[in-house]
């Protein structure tokens, strides 16, 4: 495949991106399900990893992406939508966007659950200037492993529930954005 075709597979799949996707949900309905949704997303890792309560409970906040969709042939990208959490109330909803670059192939479907150390990380979410770069690290969820998760840069990433089937040896960061309820 050459550079400048390359170059414009990527283009195109932002563009797209960017126009399909707003981070609240338009309908009553569709906020109702997200919300179902991320409620949901919680329950499980809990119950897939006891340790997720603590760390839900010591987090400062979090964000719960329940299905972020990803897709790659030689150009790959991500979406998902969220909501955030606060002393365990909903405050808002985000968004998820991921763009990559490099040897990947495949499909795959995940949460992501964001947990952060403070307000000064919880804020600088709310701010819709965060971002991941390639080096951040997820820690898939299986039984304990919340207990060894650490924060970097005052948030801890974890993943579970993936479906599907991806390789990937690619460049790329996630991108999130935020809307008050």
């Amino acid at each position: 495949m050459s550079r400048n075709y390359s170059l414009f597979l990527a283009a195109a799949a932002v563009s797209i991106a960017l126009t399909a996707c707003r981070t609240a949900p338009r309908s009553a309905e569709g906020k109702a399900d997200i919300r179902a949704d991320s409620d949901a997303a919680l329950v499980l890792a809990k119950a897939s990893d006891p340790s997720m309560t603590k760390v839900c409970q010591d987090a400062y906040g979090s964000a719960v992406f329940p299905k972020v969709g990803k897709g790659a042939v030689g150009v790959g990208g991500a979406y998902g939508k969220g909501v955030l959490y606060q002393d365990g109330r909903m405050v808002g909803y985000c968004d998820l966007s991921q763009a990559s670059i490099g040897l990947q192939l495949g499909a795959q479907t995940y949460t992501e659950i964001l947990c952060f150390e403070d307000q000064k990380s919880f804020d600088r979410f709310k701010t819709g200037n965060f971002a991941f770069d390639a080096q951040a690290t997820a820690v898939a969820l299986k039984s304990g492993s919340g207990a060894n998760a650490r924060y970097s840069d005052g948030v801890s990433v974890f993943t579970m529930d993936e479906s599907g089937l991806m390789f990937e040896a690619a460049l790329g960061g996630q991108k999130f954005s935020y809307r008050a309820l």
